[in-house]
């Protein structure tokens, strides 16, 4: 069986172009952070460029699915930030767990090279001083995934020219420098609500319940829950929305016009692009099943994870409910946020539980990060209770 019967020259790739529109979906997955670095302004060969020239842009960044209440001060979102959520890694939350978190902002310390979000990355504390906002990591995966685009245009430039192809060096040029312009289109910056008024508020505390039904609580100050929080992130973007739709539409001429000129290369260029778009296709796909932690510089927060007695895992939502009622000594965020259900049986528990949880010490010993064993009471015969109070009363202990 013969696959090139007249030999090479009969190779057929006039579909080379087709490669250069693929991978849409591994590019917008990161396309929001690698557009916070300034590598994404590098001219080079982007996989899929048409993925970037939208109508309109996104005006926050993508949140997640949660409710976050104020345990003292009643606020309630119904969605998890998206810092918040890769700060407490909210991906990997066991079902009907209860955890407790405190976040605090570094200031002088120095801060580690590396952070410890996985066990083996060790933290390096000879980094340089904290205090700056959350921003890309300067040579994180989006970022080496803009280097080697630029390598790959930079070899194939000097094989058009080598190999004195027209049509193959027009076409890396306006697909490279297509790369240019819509990363000036993209190209933003991370704001981040500040608190401007210094009144005296309630605790800024936070309950975090995913629908799983975990628990996260976080003790932290007003200045950091306005932050992460209340108020979604904003983009503040380089260019206006005007110059954003001239970027578009000149963006889009280009990419057809560099694809028409990559259909006319010579068969030798039209295998370097096929190979190149073959291997970044590859790499970004790669770097979105990578953690997003690892594209994001979080470093200027500190995480102090409180050790709770049992472990925090639970077999029933009201175990969980329960657990955190005790931690926070209210049950008011529980009614805020709809995280239990509207009935006068749950009303009349989430009053029990209040009442059992006021009764003892406060749970949270702040000076050794532990929470003190929770009190004992069979919440969950009391539920039934209840919900049925013609059962046997011997039950409810």
């Amino acid at each position: 069986m013969r696959f090139l019967p007249q030999g090479y020259s009969s190779l057929q790739l006039d579909i080379v172009g087709f490669l250069a529109i693929l991978g849409e979906s591994s590019v917008l997955v990161q396309s929001q952070v690698a557009a916070l670095s300034k590598f994404f302004l590098l001219p080079r060969l982007l996989p899929a460029p048409q993925a970037l020239i939208r109508t309109s842009r996104p005006e926050r960044l993508e949140s997640t699915r949660g409710t976050v209440v104020g345990a003292h001060s009643g606020s309630c979102r119904q969605y998890v930030s998206h810092l918040a959520h890769l700060l407490h890694n909210g991906s990997n939350v066991p079902a009907y767990s209860i955890r407790c978190e405190r976040i605090t902002k570094r200031t002088d310390e120095p801060i580690p090279k590396t952070i410890e979000r996985f066990p083996w990355m060790k933290a390096n504390t000879s980094g340089p001083k904290a205090g700056h906002e959350p921003k890309a990591r300067p040579f994180g995966p989006v970022s080496a995934l803009s280097i080697l685009g630029s390598v790959m245009s930079i070899a194939l430039f000097t094989l058009a020219i080598v190999r004195d192809d027209g049509f193959a060096l027009v076409a890396i040029l306006a697909l490279s420098f297509l790369s240019t312009i819509i990363g000036v289109g993209n190209r933003w910056f991370l704001k981040l609500k500040k608190r401007t008024q210094k009144r005296k508020v309630p605790p800024s505390d936070v309950v975090i319940y995913y629908p799983n039904g975990a628990l996260l609580i976080v003790k932290c100050t007003e200045e950091i829950a306005r932050e992460l929080y209340w108020h979604p992130e904003e983009c503040d973007y380089m260019v206006g929305p005007l110059m954003y739709r001239i970027l578009s539409l000149s963006g889009t001429l280009i990419l057809m016009f560099g694809v028409i000129c990559l259909g006319n290369a010579t068969l030798e260029l039209q295998l370097g692009f096929a190979a190149s778009y073959i291997i970044l296709n590859a790499a970004y796909w790669v770097a979105a099943a990578l953690p997003a932690q690892w594209n994001w510089d979080l470093s200027n927060y500190k995480i102090d994870k409180i050790t709770i007695g049992d472990g925090g895992h639970n077999d029933t939502f009201t175990g969980v409910l329960f657990k955190a009622i005790s931690i926070t000594q209210t049950a008011q965020w529980a009614r805020i946020g709809d995280i239990a259900p509207k009935s006068k049986g749950w009303d009349d528990w989430l009053r029990d539980a209040e009442t059992i949880a006021k009764c003892g010490e406060t749970l949270w010993d702040e000076k050794e990060d532990v929470i003190k064993p929770f009190p004992e009471w069979n919440y969950d015969a009391a539920l039934s209770k209840c919900l049925d109070p013609d059962q046997d009363s011997s039950k409810f202990v």
